[in-house]
């Protein structure tokens, strides 16, 4: 058995220490993430891509609801998450927060809207301005600086609008910009390319139809099955359908994702605050 003088021993001691106290107090660093998804990077590398310049984030806002016998209820949610990305990617230099999947689907009881199908979840639209507010203060909180917001949803844009509007006024001179994307969300344009194609207003419809079929078979196509639709009465009481997506496909919906991207883009480089 060996022996340490009382000397040896105390600067055995101090020296463990000193590494113990270097390694507790080393800055956590973390390198660049390979992705923009917040949720699959550690805190620190969400803190590496700020320092980088990665101030500016997007938050999704998708929706659970009844998209007609042919799509899944997770339409909304996926679309817009595809659609986030290239965005992300067209902008440059920032990142995008997870989708927000409860949205305003109608009233509870007795229900109305989306809700009286069943696989439907909704909020009201007052828990989802706080939902929206909530992930606001938490970004501004985080060191990001421009936030937008883009939602796949037509029962989310008023709501979410709104509490946009009173977080700007209310962080006004402080360095952070909400940017409410509804270009994004806005059809004219895709309606009036389906029109010039030959389609009726009536087979275009307004949900579950043409457009939002074409748009999920583009991002997700093991998410629509046409074949469902044989024979059915395409009326919203029966099916849930707005419309006729018989005619949709993975390439119209590739061509109209695009129009909306573009329009997103432009609305939020022109929103964005001068450096």
């Amino acid at each position: 058995m060996r022996h340490f003088s009382p000397l040896k021993l105390a600067g055995a001691v101090a020296a463990g220490l000193a590494v113990t106290f270097f390694v507790m107090n080393r800055p956590l660093t973390a390198p660049l993430p390979n992705t923009v998804q917040i949720a699959d990077m550690t805190w620190v590398e969400v803190r590496t891509a700020l320092e980088h310049g990665f101030t500016t984030v997007i938050v999704p806002s998708g929706g659970i609801e009844q998209n007609g016998p042919h799509m899944i209820v997770g339409k909304h949610d996926h679309i817009v998450k595809h659609a986030a990305e290239r965005i992300a990617g067209e902008l440059g230099k920032t990142l995008v927060a997870p989708v927000i999947s409860y949205v305003p689907e109608g009233a509870y009881d007795p229900p109305t809207g989306n809700m009286r199908f069943p696989g439907t979840i909704g909020v009201s639209e007052p828990v989802y301005a706080g939902i929206v507010e909530g992930i606001a203060r938490s970004l501004k909180a985080g060191g990001f600086r421009t936030i937008v917001f883009i939602a796949d949803h037509g029962g989310s844009q008023a709501p979410q609008a709104e509490t946009i509007a009173r977080l700007n006024a209310e962080w006004a001179g402080k360095g952070v910009r909400l940017i409410h994307g509804d270009a994004y969300y806005s059809d004219a344009a895709q309606i009036a390319l389906l029109l010039k194609q030959g389609e009726t207003r009536a087979a275009i419809g307004q949900h579950a139809s043409l457009i939002d079929t074409s748009e999920l078979m583009a991002v997700n196509p093991r998410g629509v099955d046409l074949g469902r639709l044989a024979g059915l009465k395409l009326t919203m009481q029966t099916t849930g359908i707005v419309g006729d997506p018989a005619r949709a496909s993975a390439e119209r919906g590739k061509e109209l994702l695009e129009m909306r991207i573009r329009a997103a883009v432009q609305q939020i480089r022109a929103a964005m605050p001068t450096q």
